[in-house]
């Protein structure tokens, strides 16, 4: 990129004219995608986010840059900044163009459980895809127009439950955080290691010590010692948590 491209790009938000810019919101939802000055960008928000999504999904998301994703797009590093100014930012466009991967009924079909069932299901098969998503989700989650798509849709899922909105906000919460627990102990047992041959020793000297009655109880009550089912337990755990965000909290008399 030559110094008079540089110049041209700084203009845009006036860091090059002397004039004193306005604060640039941290939020990127916040930024105007085109000003309306000038001729059509080169790229897109979308074609960014796909060029950074690709990488993160060949070479997990520590390989994502600026400069990795302007090659891929053949554009210059410093005139990516220009759509994107802040890396943190680019994290929050790859998020919500994972999050519009949801193919999303027109409306749920009233059965709660069956709707709520279907959309992590749904779910899971994208953090399999995009396995760098959970650690995006935890550390940095951020509420795009994708996104905002699917909360609407959980929340018309929910329509009819007996729980205040915020009730309902935190069942999300817990849900969202169980699911990227799950796909990060399905990451993290896929890829195996000697620390997981080393787990199982250590585990049978704790059961052997007698010393943890109840965690030994719990070890071996698993029957046949066969591998278990990913997704049977996926099933079954998501059941029990859709119960109990189902199920009303009685206020504490203690306040």
């Amino acid at each position: 990129m030559t110094d008079d491209q540089v110049a041209d790009d700084q203009v845009t938000d006036g860091s090059a004219t002397g004039a004193t810019p306005p604060e640039a919101p941290e939020l990127i939802w916040l930024r105007p995608e085109r000003t309306g000055r000038g001729p059509r960008p080169a790229h897109s928000r979308d074609s960014i986010a796909a060029a950074a999504v690709a990488i993160a999904d060949a070479e997990g998301l520590d390989a994502v840059s600026m400069r990795r994703v302007a090659a891929a797009l053949g554009a210059g590093t410093m005139s990516l900044y220009n759509y994107v100014p802040k890396k943190e930012q680019l994290f929050d466009l790859m998020l919500d163009a994972v999050v519009g991967e949801y193919e999303l009924p027109a409306s749920p079909s009233g059965d709660q459980r069956t709707d709520l069932r279907l959309l992590f299901r749904r779910q899971l098969g994208i953090l399999r895809r995009h396995t760098w998503v959970p650690r995006l989700v935890v550390g940095r989650p951020s509420l795009g127009p994708n996104g905002l798509r699917y909360t609407e849709y959980f929340l018309a899922c929910l329509a009819d439950a007996d729980l205040p909105g915020s009730a309902k906000m935190e069942a999300l919460s817990l849900l969202n955080g169980f699911l990227c627990q799950y796909a990060e102990w399905e990451n993290t047992a896929a890829a195996g290691g000697k620390w997981q041959t080393d787990l199982v020793s250590y585990l049978q000297r704790v059961v052997l010590s007698g010393d943890y009655p109840h965690l030994t109880q719990a070890l071996i009550s698993g029957g046949t010692g066969t591998p278990p089912d990913s997704d049977a337990i996926f099933d079954r755990t998501l059941q029990q948590l859709i119960s109990a965000v189902l199920t009303p909290t009685a206020p504490d008399p203690r306040g």
